[in-house]
């Protein structure tokens, strides 16, 4: 079996595949303090079930690179692939530093070219919000970074005296009538004008109208705001475009 490992700066997606099949996904802290050996435990004891005889790990987290790649060696007895731009990546990158691309980036884009149409946007809500793009000569153009929903409501509390910590949730009303309210349709309702008004904008430089493609853990909450629906929601894209990315390698 297949695993794919996607390094977020909040958390580690982990997805085993059997064949083209994702048969479990499994979700851990992105600790940079946990240890190589402790990184080995919470392995084992998840996918102790399971014989492991490849993995692909995409990571925005350079302190995990190397302890979370050899703890998986050391669990399974392989060699893990590192996602970067030095391995082939699937697709064209038509950016000048590729090395400033970020690996879930990579995936996404990988992803979004096997699976849709182009030109494709993919919206990835994480701790930041961004925007993949692939044009429609199947090219990887760059894309756009936002801060996240959580973390536009950390900085909220953090740097201001009076406003609460809150948790994402649906806005009732663009007019909040109290405190809470007014932060989640600045936040939650302000996300969704930003995506519309980028997505019309990128697509006025690509030249044409692209497929559009959410992916990650907020995607319900802003879908109802939109003035444009989502063409697809996939909430696996990234594991699958590492899947993918491993099979291309080997």
């Amino acid at each position: 079996m297949l695993l794919t490992a996607d390094i977020g700066n909040t958390s580690i997606t982990l997805g085993l595949f059997d064949d083209n099949a994702l048969v479990e996904e499994f979700r851990l802290a992105s600790d940079k303090d946990l240890s190589l050996e402790e990184y080995e435990v919470l392995l084992k004891s998840l996918f102790k079930d399971f014989k492991v005889d490849g993995c692909i790990i995409s990571s925005v987290v350079e302190e995990l690179n190397k302890k979370f790649k050899n703890a998986v060696d050391n669990v399974f007895k392989i060699n893990s692939i590192l996602l970067s731009t030095s391995i082939n990546t699937g697709i064209k990158i038509g950016l000048p530093n590729k090395k400033e691309i970020g690996a879930d980036r990579i995936a996404n884009a990988a992803g979004a070219y096997i699976l849709y149409n182009h030109p494709v946007i993919v919206v990835d809500f994480g701790t930041a919000t961004t925007f993949d793009i692939v044009n429609k000569e199947g090219v990887f153009v760059g894309g756009v970074i936002a801060p996240g929903i959580n973390l536009q409501l950390k900085s909220l509390n953090k740097f201001t005296s009076k406003l609460p910590r809150i948790d994402a949730a649906i806005s009732p009303s663009a007019i909040g009538s109290n405190t809470t309210d007014a932060i989640l349709s600045g936040v939650i309702r302000g996300c969704a004008c930003m995506i519309d008004g980028l997505i019309e904008q990128c697509e006025k430089e690509l030249g044409s109208k692209a497929v559009i493609v959410a992916t990650g853990g907020y995607t319900g909450i802003i879908a109802d705001y939109l003035k444009r629906p989502f063409d697809f929601i996939n909430p696996t894209l990234t594991l699958e475009g590492l899947r993918h990315l491993y099979y291309i390698n080997t």
